[in-house]
């Protein structure tokens, strides 16, 4: 991938590097042509191949839902119509056990939530080398050199998604929790919990103190759940890259490592919208 003959090390570094376009400070706005041009280019650089999968993998979801939506009959329906009534009432029963508010967003965020993330991280079970050397001889077609056309295909194997989507949800547990409690009671959770006394001056005392553990709490929030989907997805991403180089041999642990993986990338779709779900609870609920 890396040139005619890489090394495992150049191969695997390879796989793992995004195509990223940015500002670097010699060539302008340009593709990234290596690792420390990409790191060069600094915070605002974008991950294209992230970027690009996770909103065509977004219309894939958007479109195949209100296609069965519009064409919904309440005769025998096809097998298609089936798969997303289920879905929908999976996600549904998931959310009237947990989330005990009034919302009319929380339904549709979660089935959102957890049919993305399944699509994003379903792009693991892709052979590792198929779209990233088709991406190459694209490249090579408009002049580029195929050691520098680098290609991702699983968002979720990039932190910045992973942590861009928890981010939007930490901002909705912010709005939720003034929507419902005020301003003051967002104030109140972060500074009279969880130590607290009837004494005013005690209590003053506590306020710094509950105010950098709850502090610490709440941002754990989007951290834990960026990181927990990134970790896993990008393990298994590397353990498929790792299987790929021993040749002939891979076909048979290609086959029985997707076999579980399957399981995983079904999993962690399924924590992420329950954390989800969980958090925005919480956030509503009244002590």
């Amino acid at each position: 991938m890396a040139g005619n003959n890489p090394t495992p090390t150049e191969y695997i570094q390879h796989h793992l590097q995004n195509m990223t376009f940015g500002y670097h400070p010699e060539h302008g706005w340009s593709m990234a042509h290596s690792a420390q041009e990409a790191s060069e280019m600094g915070f605002w650089a974008i991950h294209v191949d992230t970027l690009g999968w996770s909103i065509g993998l977004g219309i894939l979801f958007l479109w195949l839902f209100r296609k069965v939506g519009k064409a919904a009959t309440t005769g025998i329906p096809g097998g298609l119509q089936n798969f997303v009534e289920l879905m929908v009432e999976f996600v549904d029963n998931s959310v009237k056990e947990t989330f005990h508010g009034k919302s009319k967003l929380i339904a549709p965020l979660s089935l959102t939530i957890f049919c993305w993330v399944f699509l994003l991280n379903l792009m693991d079970l892709v052979p590792v080398d198929f779209l990233p050397m088709l991406a190459q001889k694209i490249g090579a077609m408009f002049g580029a050199d195929p050691a520098h056309v680098y290609f991702k295909v699983v968002p979720t194997t990039d932190v910045n998604a992973t942590l861009g989507m928890s981010l939007s949800v930490f901002a909705l547990i912010i709005f939720y929790t003034i929507r419902a409690k005020g301003f003051s009671g967002f104030i109140g959770e972060l500074t009279l919990h969880p130590f607290n006394s009837p004494n005013k001056l005690v209590q003053a005392l506590f306020v710094p103190i509950n105010f950098v553990l709850e502090t610490v709490t709440l941002l754990a929030k989007p951290i834990s759940l960026a990181l927990r989907l990134f970790g896993n997805l990008y393990a298994g991403e590397l353990i498929f890259i790792l299987i790929a180089m021993i040749g002939l041999l891979q076909l048979p642990l290609h086959f029985a490592w997707a076999t579980f993986h399957l399981l995983v990338i079904t999993l962690q779709a399924f924590i992420f919208m329950m954390l989800t779900i969980v958090y925005l609870a919480m956030a509503v609920e009244k002590h």
